[in-house]
């Protein structure tokens, strides 16, 4: 028999690494995840193999985030720092990555975070947004062909220099 404690046990690093992704704020996964749980307490726990249980777990978050992103769009919040401050590289490429990921279909997003940030298999994913395999698969293929297209100009800067064996950069063409 399994429990909400069991799941959260299995299941609470896969659900906040999708909702840290998806909602593109790590501190507020923290939040989604325990609403995630909360939910699932309140309900009973379908019998079902692991791979069933995985698609409904993840279900409920992808349910989650889309209840929040609605809740953020009647009440839009300020930003707290001025954009204009300079940003390390890291921080600039997780703001690549989080732009290219909201100008993904939703569907499309959430299918490609479930697999890469929280490592569904290709049957739960499907389970969790009532898809089959191959629907999965091709929204991930797609998914990853327009985050390529979308992060080739930002992540070429980081490309530019390659050190070559006798010591010297060398640029390195794209």
């Amino acid at each position: 028999m399994t429990d909400t404690e069991t799941l959260f046990v299995f299941y609470q690093d896969r659900l906040r690494r999708y909702l840290s992704r998806a909602s593109g704020e790590p501190e507020l996964a923290r939040d989604l995840t325990q609403e995630v749980f909360l939910r699932v307490s309140r309900v009973a726990v379908p019998v079902a193999p692991e791979s069933q249980l995985a698609g409904w777990l993840f279900r409920i978050a992808r349910n989650v985030v889309i209840d929040h992103h609605r809740q953020r769009k009647r009440r839009p919040e300020a930003p707290l720092e001025p954009a204009d401050r300079a940003t390390p590289a890291s921080q600039e490429t997780t703001s690549a990555l989080n732009q290219a990921l909201s100008t993904l279909p939703e569907l499309d997003r959430d299918v490609f975070l479930m697999r890469e940030m929280s490592g569904l298999t290709y049957d739960e994913i499907a389970k969790a947004c009532e898809l089959t395999p191959d629907a999965v698969r091709n929204r991930i293929h797609r998914a990853r062909l327009q985050l390529r297209e979308a992060l080739a100009p930002s992540l070429r800067p980081l490309r530019v220099k390659q050190i070559q064996p006798n010591g010297r950069p060398r640029r390195v063409t794209p």
